[in-house]
């Protein structure tokens, strides 16, 4: 396979950072997919996941309080907003532009462009954005209202979407208004700075809140100034200081593509064409954090300021129980490491408690094995298992919303275990997905998880990734297909390995935005 890669593909990779060796690694995984994982069933309330008593969860908000509080939010946001106006977009390439009669009639036919620009025009004044575009209007010299009275089409777009308006095309989703508040002070709150609000009494440690936001590389300034300001008003009404910082996927975390013919896919000008390899690809990210502990959530799932009080419970109760599970692994790592050397008795019962314990709150039934072990294979197993990186994952009632699931997994001849599984993963097997289609849960990505041991040394969170969970799909570039690959997802095959806890969250603590109009569900308005 070497010799299909020349010496210029070969420093074209050593200038991104990727080794030769990765390189061959993701062309063979593109041309012959590892073999999917098997669902087993889903997990369901008392079999892989946990529903907790409003005695419980107050309970575990007190430990967060007491003994998390000075974790980091990290928030993905490298994400363009341009897939939000997909269906208008396409718009704006038209000539002659068509008229309003024209567009009426393609409308009520059904065409997705037509149909979204006559809803944009009838619900405009209830976007958060209303108002900056009114002023963009204004400045402009063609005041909204009379756009809106002529429907002139064309110029709404620009001023909305082209970069001599908003252009909110082409800003980062994270620097989207998301949610008009009536009192000016407020005004409007983009995605990323109503993230501050949301996680600031969770975060609260000593009147210190602690962010990440990863960011496109291109964007980072402008989130940084955009940060700064919110983090000023944060400061002023609620006397906490927000500290913020940013970092970029890396280079050499981007991957392959190849023909649907099997041969490296070229630019035109014969260079290797490297992608960004996903969101699992930000796992670099994760293990350079200094912290010890992570809230995550993605930047387009966040509620207005009413909704926070709900939110910040549970991302509590979440955060709680990690905290609880992780000292209880060290406890046990602890107690196995007092009993060594001592009579049997100690030691069997330490180890009959660690592997309890693995049963009974991390779901590892195949412990309940390993007490029969000889000594050192049973320790070896019972430390591998308790020594981990650890996560509790919130999540809800399936409602149809496109993701993935909490489901029992077995890839291979390896134990069962909970995993969060996208559609995309399991292929076209008819049985598999009717096991797909029986969750009863979805994965809105709430995420608590402790990237360190009891010691507060960092895992080394590149041993637990599942590096068979790659994604394959179907792309295009420059008007030709392609087959691209994508690193195990962060929440997917990249944290495969971690010990993992599932509980049900409500449905009302998530309320993502994937297009323009879901800032018009009522959980987004004012």
């Amino acid at each position: 396979m070497t010799t299909e890669l020349t010496a210029a593909d070969r420093e074209q990779l050593a200038a991104r950072g990727i080794d030769l060796r990765e390189a061959e690694r993701q062309l063979r995984l593109l041309r012959e997919p590892p073999h999917p994982p098997r669902l087993l069933r889903p997990c369901t309330v008392g079999d892989g996941i946990r529903r907790l008593d409003a005695a419980e969860q107050a309970a575990l908000r007190e430990v967060w309080q007491t003994g998390g509080a000075d974790a980091v939010k990290l928030v993905p946001a490298s994400g363009a907003a341009s897939r939000m106006f997909g269906t208008l977009l396409p718009l704006l390439d038209e000539e002659p532009f068509p008229t309003p009669a024209e567009l009426s009639r393609r409308a009520a036919s059904g065409e997705a462009a037509a149909r979204d620009l006559d809803r944009l025009w009838r619900e405009l004044p209830r976007f958060p954005f209303f108002d900056e575009l009114a002023a963009v209007c204004a400045a402009r010299g063609t005041p909204l209202h009379e756009l809106r009275e002529r429907r002139d089409g064309r110029r709404l777009l620009r001023l909305l979407l082209g970069e001599d308006g908003l252009g909110l095309a082409s800003r980062p989703k994270g620097l989207i208004p998301f949610h008009h508040y009536r009192d000016p002070q407020n005004g409007s709150r983009t995605a990323a700075e109503e993230h501050l609000w949301e996680g600031a009494d969770s975060l609260d440690d000593e009147g210190v809140a602690r962010y990440h936001f990863t960011v496109a590389a291109e964007a980072q300034d402008r989130f940084a100034a955009e940060i700064a300001a919110a983090a000023d008003r944060l400061l002023r009404a609620r006397g906490l200081a927000a500290e913020v910082s940013f970092s970029v996927q890396d280079p050499s975390t981007d991957t392959l593509a190849i023909t649907p013919e099997g041969d490296p896919f070229r630019d035109d000008d014969g260079s290797l064409l490297l992608r960004p390899g996903g969101h699992g690809a930000l796992l670099a990210n994760l293990a350079a954090l200094p912290a010890h502990r992570v809230l995550l959530k993605n930047v387009d799932n966040v509620q207005p300021e009413r909704a926070h009080e709900l939110v910040t419970h549970w991302q509590e109760v979440l955060g709680g129980l990690l905290v609880r599970l992780e000292f209880a692994a060290g406890d046990h790592l602890e107690a196995m490491s007092r009993a060594e050397g001592l009579d049997d008795a100690e030691e069997n019962a330490a180890a009959a408690e660690a592997a309890r314990f693995l049963v009974e709150e991390l779901g590892i039934a195949v412990a309940a094995g390993w007490v029969g072990l000889e000594t050192g294979e049973r320790e070896r197993r019972l430390r591998d298992r308790l020594h981990r990186p650890l996560r509790v994952c919130g999540v809800v009632e399936n409602r149809g919303e496109p993701g993935g699931g909490p489901f029992w997994v077995q890839r291979g001849g390896g134990d069962p275990s909970a995993q969060i599984v996208e559609r995309a993963e399991i292929g076209d097997d008819p049985a598999q997905a009717a096991v797909f289609a029986r969750a009863t849960h979805f994965n809105p990505v709430q995420i608590a998880a402790s990237l360190r041991d009891d010691h507060g040394q960092p895992f080394d969170l590149r041993r637990y990734v599942d590096e068979r969970a790659i994604f394959v799909a179907r792309k295009s570039h420059a008007g030709r297909p392609l087959l691209a690959l994508e690193r195990p997802g962060l929440w997917n095959g990249a944290m495969a390995g971690w010990n993992t806890v599932f509980v049900e969250v409500p449905a009302e603590t998530f309320a993502p935005v994937k297009t323009l109009f879901d800032l018009l569900r009522p959980e987004h308005q004012p």
